[in-house]
């Protein structure tokens, strides 16, 4: 059983050649801010709407998002504006 104290799972790490592990950057709200060019305010609204991807709880009352989800989320957007959707 985890020590409910201790903040992140001791799993193996995959052994070589058998799956290809990408690196995950977190970003902070400043961050996805900058990259989306939205307010704090439209961020969290197009969450409630289940429009722009969750944040991630990392600690207390800290979360990042998914720098992957937040790109892909700006390309579909420019992708709706181009009429490409």
């Amino acid at each position: 059983m985890q020590n409910p104290h201790e903040p992140f799972c001791t799993q193996p790490a995959p052994k070589s050649g058998s799956v290809a592990v990408q690196p995950v950057r977190l970003i902070r709200l400043p961050e996805v801010m900058h990259q989306t060019g939205l307010a704090r305010s439209s961020i969290y609204d197009g969450i409630a709407a289940g429009s722009f991807p969750k944040p991630v709880p990392l600690c207390g009352r800290n979360v990042g998002w998914v720098e992957a989800e937040v790109q892909r989320w700006v390309t579909e957007r420019i992708a709706a504006s181009r009429g490409a959707a």
